[in-house]
């Protein structure tokens, strides 16, 4: 990749994530990882941030988000770090496979209406709430819905070993053999 076109590249995936508010812990982030986009992403229009990115709420490594119970415990980092990590996950998905993972945030299903599919996912917001993911996870066992399920927008916890999949032209990252609590 040139470095044009990695700027180019850096800049869309600053617009995407920095689009819903403050940006300064993405442009952080991206820094970390690429310093040599770093000029790219600084601008007049906001201030450098002032904290370090454990101060943040920690890295976006995934070796580096491990709480000791779970390898990437999104319940303890900030909104916009966990919008941010779950957009790392995305991308980055094979750095994460097999990697156990807990997340806090409403409970969402679909089901489509084509395949008769169902989709169980908790909902990751940013900090203005305006941007929001599902994280899919697929519960260890029997259940069915809606009798062992909660109502939609119920806020829940899921833990699971972070797993994706692709279907069509996009990633899917889902939670397999997931455990919820209400």
């Amino acid at each position: 990749m040139n470095r044009s076109t990695k700027a180019f590249a850096v800049l869309a995936a600053v617009a995407c994530l920095s689009g819903c508010g403050n940006s300064s812990e993405v442009d952080t982030i991206i820094a970390q990882r690429d310093p040599s986009s770093s000029a790219a992403v600084t601008s007049s229009d906001y201030s450098a941030p002032t904290k370090s990115p454990d101060q943040l709420g920690g890295a976006v490594s995934p070796d580096s988000l491990s709480n000791g119970e779970f390898d990437i415990d999104l319940t303890q980092l900030s909104s916009t770090m966990v919008y941010s990590q779950v957009y790392d996950m995305v991308y980055k998905s094979d750095d994460y496979v097999g990697k156990s993972v807990r997340v806090k945030g409403p409970f969402s299903y679909f089901k489509d209406p084509d395949t008769g599919k169902e989709y169980f996912a908790v909902l990751i917001t940013d900090a203005t709430a305006c941007c929001s993911q599902g994280m899919e996870f697929v519960l260890d066992g029997d259940f069915s819905y809606p009798d062992d399920y909660p109502e939609q927008g119920t806020e829940i916890t899921v833990t699971g070993k972070f797993n994706y999949y692709k279907e069509d032209q996009f990633t899917y990252c889902q939670l397999t053999g997931a455990k919820m609590s209400v």
